[in-house]
Formats: structure tokens, C-alpha cells, sequence
């Protein structure tokens, strides 16, 4: 029985491209469709995930690179933000806990987008398995253990596991101008807040899309080009503040600044591999799936990660990126001031979170909406995990913090509820529920009427 459960939550459930391919064979077959076509499904929707993830992981380098020499270079020192840390401290003691509470929140997720309206299937694995591993700890910490344990972070994680997309699902809309795909990544919470802020501010202000050039700057048209025009300076600062002695144990002989150049080429590389991939992956994953919506969960629509939306407003990503890393910095600077703790920018979060941020800006307040809704982008997402530093700290987590917006706010609900502190749940809770109401206000609906008479 143990042996069934480690295949189910670690080879399965635990490899997203595993999970995504044995998704797409369940819908092909659900479809009736033949030996060749499921066969040629199968392997071209892991394929996509695959070259996705191959994009990812090069970009991941080239940021942590980044992030490295950025901290070295101008001398930051405080908490970081690495959920990954966290997960694998928390998996010495509560492995098999987490394990059981990914599983459960994968069922309770099917249950509701089977019984209820919310028909969203969260199909991001590492972002589930974040979120088990809050659930865990904060419940074991508060004194759970066993079933009660796993249920408790299950169901809670379950519930935002739709909760979630939903919230995000108008904005997608507008975004993608389907309803084929919703948004699977739990940094949902902040983009709902810039999203606030672009509604605000960004009124008859022009897409990011729509950039007009001189004939001598019309190569900056280009996505890539104009990304390695803006990423080349966002690596060559750090290098020179860090020097050639600290960057030659990464240089491997190669001049520093040479390096820093080729790795903001890499950066730029690495997207383009990215965006192939989200193609491919869509063209094969989206039919595939409807075979699911029809048989098992009627009308379900796969949530996908924040990486599928960046091919629709590449410009908006690489503005949002820049915008969150400043208002990050700014809040590295001064919530100190008032008492929370250091974030230090977390250039990986910044970048996913923050471009996707950037998209959900501009669909709401173009070029305003993704500029400075994405510095308010980078505060909030800075403030939060400040927020939830006391109480890691108590459960024995020092120096380090999670990332996410929802991953941390399910960190907050949970610990705060356990200690009696209704009142800041209340708080909490209200503060998304207007957020979102707003957002997804009157404003969205005529888009949203229009898109439904097309589909």
C-alpha cells in the first residue's frame, strides 16, 4: 500500500510532467480518439512541458546568477525567500505528511470542480506541493498530527486550489480572449492587487503591446531584442558592483563582464525556449482536456503555470519584471523602518510573479497599470512574507521565508486561526474578497459577455 501511494504522490502527482502527459492520455482516451493520435497527444503535450521546463531552468540559472551577484555587489543582508528551503527542512520530519496532504488536495480539488461551479483543475505540482508543505507545517506546529493533520492542510489547500483560478479567471479571459485555459500559480493573491491598482490608474492608457517606434529602433519590435536590450544593463550594474574576484568562481577563466553579458544572453535564450514550449504544450494539452471536461468533470478547464500567459503580452512581462524588482527594493528599504524584517529581492519571484503581474496590469491599465501597479506589485509581495518571518521564526525557520502570495497568505490564515486571532482572518479575508470583487467589477463584464458570444 505504501509502495501505491509514493508511485501516486511522488511519480506521479510529484512530476508535473508526468502528471500533465498521464492528463492529456486520460482525455484523448475519454475521447475515443485512436492508438496514434493518443499515442502522438501524449508525447507531444509531455514534450511541450518538457522544452517549457527547459526554458524555465535556463532562466532560473541566468536569475540566480543574478540574484547572486546583485546581493554580493551592493552588500544586502536579511531574509530570502525560498520555498524551496523550507520544503526540504520540512521533509526531513513531516515527508510523508506533506506527501498525503498533496494527494489530498488533488482529490478535494476534482471533488469540487466536479460537485460545483468553480470547474478548475490545478495542474502546477510544485505549486501544490508549496502549498502542502504550509498546510503541514503550520497544522503540526499548532499541535496537529496524524489524519487531523492531513486533512486540515488538504482540505484548505484543496479549496484554494480552485479558489484561486476562479478569482483569476475573468482576468484570463480578457488576456488570452478564450476560456479554454485558467491560471494554476499561487502568486494569484498579488496579481489581483496590481490588477487593483492598474483599474485605478490606468485608464485610456496604451498596451504595452502597442509600442510605436522610430524606423531606426523598429528592431526593438522584436520580443527578444528589445528583452536583451533591457536585461544586458540589468546584469552588467551587478557585475561591476560585485567585481572580477567574486565572479571568477563562476566565470570558469572567462572575462567577469564578458560572463555577466552571456548570461543576460542566456536569460533571453532561455525565454525563447520557454515561449516554444507553452506553445506546443497548449496546442496538445487544450483539446486533450476536453476529453476530462466531458466525461468526468464537465466544462473543466485546466489551470495551468503563470508561464502560458507571457507568450500573449511578452512586453508586459519583461515591464512588470522590471517594475517588481524596484518596488521590491523599495520595500527591502523601508519596511525595516517600521519594524518587519528584510526581504531580500527574490529575482526567480520576481520575474514569474512579477511578469505575470505585469500581464494582469496591462489587461486592465495598459502601460501604467503594468508600470506602477507593478512597483505596488513588488511591495506587497516584499510585505507579506515580512509578515509571516515572526511567525516561521517561532516554529524554528530563521533567516529564510516562503514565497508566493498565496502560499504565504495560506500561512497566515492558518497560524493566526490556530492561535484564536479571528479578528486578522477576518481582516485578512475581507481585504482579498474586496480586492477581487473590484477587480472582476463591472468593468470586466462587457469583455466578458463579448468573449462568451464568440466561444
Amino acid at each position: 500500500m505504501n509502495s501505491v501511494i509514493n508511485f501516486l504522490v511522488k511519480d506521479l502527482l510529484g512530476q508535473a510532467s508526468i502528471l500533465i502527459a498521464f492528463i492529456a492520455l486520460i482525455g484523448l482516451l475519454l475521447q475515443r480518439k485512436s492508438a496514434g493520435k493518443v499515442v502522438e497527444g501524449t508525447f507531444k503535450t509531455l514534450l511541450g512541458f518538457l522544452i517549457m521546463m527547459a526554458g524555465i531552468n535556463i532562466i532560473v540559472g541566468a536569475l540566480t546568477f543574478l540574484n547572486t551577484i546583485f546581493t554580493h555587489g551592493f552588500g544586502m543582508q536579511g531574509y530570502i525567500t525560498d520555498v524551496a528551503a523550507i520544503a526540504g527542512l520540512a521533509n526531513r520530519e513531516l515527508g510523508s505528511e506533506v506527501a498525503l496532504t498533496l494527494l489530498v488536495i488533488f482529490i478535494v480539488n476534482i471533488i469540487i470542480a466536479r460537485v460545483t461551479p468553480f470547474k478548475y483543475i490545478f495542474l502546477t505540482g510544485q505549486a501544490l506541493l508549496w502549498m502542502a508543505t504550509i498546510g503541514t507545517v503550520i497544522g503540526y506546529k499548532a499541535g496537529l498530527t496524524g489524519l487531523p493533520l492531513i486533512l486540515t492542510g488538504g482540505i484548505f489547500g484543496g479549496v484554494m486550489a480552485v479558489v484561486m483560478p476562479a478569482l483569476a479567471q475573468p482576468i484570463v479571459r480578457r488576456i488570452t480572449d478564450s476560456d479554454d485555459i485558467a491560471l494554476g500559480h499561487f502568486c494569484t493573491i498579488g496579481y489581483l492587487v496590481q490588477a487593483a491598482v492598474a483599474k485605478v490608474i490606468g485608464k485610456s492608457s496604451r498596451s504595452t503591446e502597442d509600442l510605436k517606434l522610430p524606423d531606426n529602433f523598429k528592431f526593438l519590435q522584436d520580443t527578444y531584442l528589445a528583452m536583451g536590450i533591457v536585461m544586458v544593463p540589468m546584469y552588467l550594474i551587478p557585475a561591476l558592483a560585485a567585481g572580477p574576484a567574486f565572479i571568477a568562481q563562476y566565470s570558469n577563466g572567462m572575462n567577469y563582464l564578458m560572463y555577466a553579458f552571456m548570461q543576460a544572453m542566456q536569460f533571453v535564450a532561455g525565454v525563447f525556449v520557454l515561449y516554444s514550449g507553452v506553445r506546443l504544450l497548449l496546442n496538445e494539452l487544450v483539446p486533450a482536456f476536453r476529453g476530462i471536461a466531458m466525461r468526468l468533470v464537465p466544462n473543466a478547464r485546466p489551470a495551468l503555470d503563470c508561464p502560458v500567459l507571457f507568450p500573449y503580452a511578452p512586453n508586459a512581462v519583461i515591464v512588470g519584471f522590471l517594475a517588481t524588482t524596484l518596488g521590491s527594493i523599495i520595500g527591502m528599504i523601508v519596511f525595516p523602518l517600521f519594524g518587519l524584517a528584510m526581504i531580500l529581492p527574490g529575482l526567480l519571484t520576481n520575474f514569474f510573479a512579477g511578469g505575470a503581474a505585469g500581464v494582469f496590469g496591462n489587461a486592465l491599465g495598459g502601460r501604467r497599470g503594468a508600470m506602477i501597479g507593478g512597483v505596488v506589485h513588488g511591495l506587497f509581495i516584499t510585505l507579506l512574507p515580512a509578515i509571516l518571518v515572526p511567525m516561521l521564526e517561532s516554529y524554528g525557520f530563521t533567516g529564510v521565508t516562503f514565497s508566493d502570495a498565496d502560499v504565504i497568505s495560506t500561512g497566515l490564515v492558518l497560524g493566526h486561526a490556530f492561535q484564536g486571532n479571528w479578528l486578522f482572518v477576518a481582516l485578512f479575508v475581507l481585504f482579498i474578497t474586496l480586492i477581487a470583487w473590484f477587480v472582476n467589477g463591472k468593468s470586466t463584464k462587457p469583455r466578458e459577455e463579448k468573449l462568451h458570444e464568440s466561444v
